[in-house]
């Protein structure tokens, strides 16, 4: 397929190079350019371009996903921030962002309001991105529970402008660290999940890697040393105006409980552009620990390092806490440990699963970890009130689409969890229907003659075991 590549300047697409024409006495007898390194590259384009495919193609184009997979002069990319303001690049990351709706931030204009003047909004952001007028807003924070802790985790809510310029600054500079991120790195990438970093922990643990560096990186998000970051960043960008808006986004004013204050350090969950600086950040630890051969597989904050011995294990925990605290970083005292997998009843907990060896089989099991299971059981709880005033149909309807949802990522567990679960969602529907016949206390004894099983699967209820064992569909 022959591609016509429009002539750009160089600082255009922020690399160097130049447009070269093979011509006829260069060319082989079907076509084949045999002396032009560049025409074989213009050949290979779209198979660049198919790597690539969840990138938008108005912004990243095909030459310069050539000059991404090529390297560009020095490692540095210039001249990005007309990417930024493209108003192509401001409407898609505007649609991103009306998509996950969202609350509203300090301006208290909402997904709707916005997108009630999306065109007038998109111009207005453009404009002074282009003018460099532009200022991101206070940031608004809250505090959410943590599964199984009485901590909070701190919430950033920007305004839905500056989650659209966010959306749209990471849609450009992303392609760039993309390409040197580490195979070790799992979260908040694209093409990749938590289901991805799950299967390499147990392919590991089925060839041997029994000791496990289970670690937890102490206020990760709030403690990113600002100046150590913006250098990772600055290492690959040399846009003054990309770089400082990145900046300020950093320094982003935060309002809380009343109080505004200035971060000096951290990066606010919550934004759209959080996520990407967070890894940027943890990249070098990555390849270091890639470079001397231990098995890390990371997501986010969240993290493990598989071996094969215990000294191992020490020396990579050791290796892991030398470069935390060159970074500014802290591993968490009491939850960062080092696991024996070959001693029954050991286990950890990984991205919402617990891996253990079990004493019944010997083998190594997983399930919902502890954590994951309450928070699935409060959310059930709080839909099956025995005061409950709606319909029963009404009530399994709900539940059904959080089971099924729920089961989609665990339908991996060992399957006694699920015949566990199935019996405890029907004892709380049985206590719904026993009160209203003028009982009390939890459904029990004549209730599973009166309501048996079959009672409930003829109304719709989703069973997990019966999904887990294939006798029904879990869609």
């Amino acid at each position: 397929m022959e591609i016509r590549m429009e002539k750009e300047t160089c600082a255009s697409i922020g690399t160097y190079g130049r447009d070269t024409v093979a011509l006829p006495e260069e060319m082989g007898r079907n076509g084949e350019n045999k002396h032009c390194p560049e025409a074989e590259t213009i050949k290979q384009a779209g198979e660049i371009q198919s790597k690539w495919d969840w990138i938008e193609t108005d912004i990243w184009t095909k030459r310069m996903l050539t000059a991404l997979e090529e390297g560009v002069k020095g490692n540095v990319w210039f001249s990005l921030i007309d990417k930024v303001y493209s108003k192509r690049n401001l409407e898609v990351a505007a649609r991103q962002i009306l998509a996950n709706r969202g609350s509203a931030g300090v301006d208290h204009v909402t997904v709707e309001a916005f997108a009630r003047n999306l065109e007038g909004n998109i111009e207005g952001i453009q404009q002074g991105l282009k003018e460099g007028s532009y200022r991101p807003q206070t940031i608004r924070r809250v505090h959410i529970p943590k599964v199984g802790s009485k901590e909070l985790r701190p919430l950033g809510i920007p305004t839905v402008r500056d989650r659209v310029v966010q959306a749209a600054l990471r849609q450009v500079i992303e392609p760039i660290f993309e390409h040197e991120f580490a195979e070790s790195s799992y979260g908040f990438r694209p093409c990749r999940g938590c289901k991805d970093a799950l299967r390499q922990v147990e392919r590991l643990l089925k060839t041997g890697y029994e000791y496990v560096v289970d670690a937890d990186i102490k206020r990760y998000f709030d403690t990113i040393s600002h100046k150590r970051l913006m250098e990772k960043v600055e290492e690959r960008i040399a846009d003054g105006r990309v770089n400082l808006l990145i900046a300020e986004f950093l320094k982003q004013r935060v309002l809380e409980e009343l109080r505004e204050w200035q971060p000096e350090e951290g990066t606010p969950q919550g934004g759209a552009i959080s996520p990407l600086l967070a890894n940027i950040y943890l990249n070098e630890l990555d390849h270091e620990m890639e470079r001397i051969g231990y098995r890390m597989i990371r997501y986010a904050d969240d993290f493990v390092v598989m071996c094969r011995s215990k000294e191992e294990a020490e020396e990579a925990l050791w290796k892991v806490k030398e470069w935390m605290e060159t970074a500014g970083l802290e591993l968490h005292a009491t939850k960062t440990r080092i696991v024996d997998m070959g001693e029954i009843g050991s286990g950890f907990d990984f991205l919402g699963y617990h891996f253990e060896r079990t004493k019944r089989s010997g083998q190594i099991r997983k399930w919902p970890s502890a954590k994951t299971l309450k928070k699935m059981k409060d959310a059930i709880r709080e839909k099956t009130k025995r005061c409950n005033g709606s319909s029963l149909g009404y009530i399994i309807a709900r539940i059904n689409r959080q089971l099924k949802g729920w089961y989609e990522y665990f339908k991996h567990s060992y399957r006694l969890t699920f015949e566990f679960l199935d019996k405890w969602i029907r004892m709380r529907l049985r206590s719904i229907l026993r009160k209203r016949r003028g009982g009390h206390g939890r459904g029990r004894g004549n209730d599973h003659f009166r309501w048996p099983n079959r009672y409930f699967t003829e109304r719709g209820l989703f069973s997990l075991d019966a999904a887990h064992s294939g006798t029904v569909s879990p869609l």
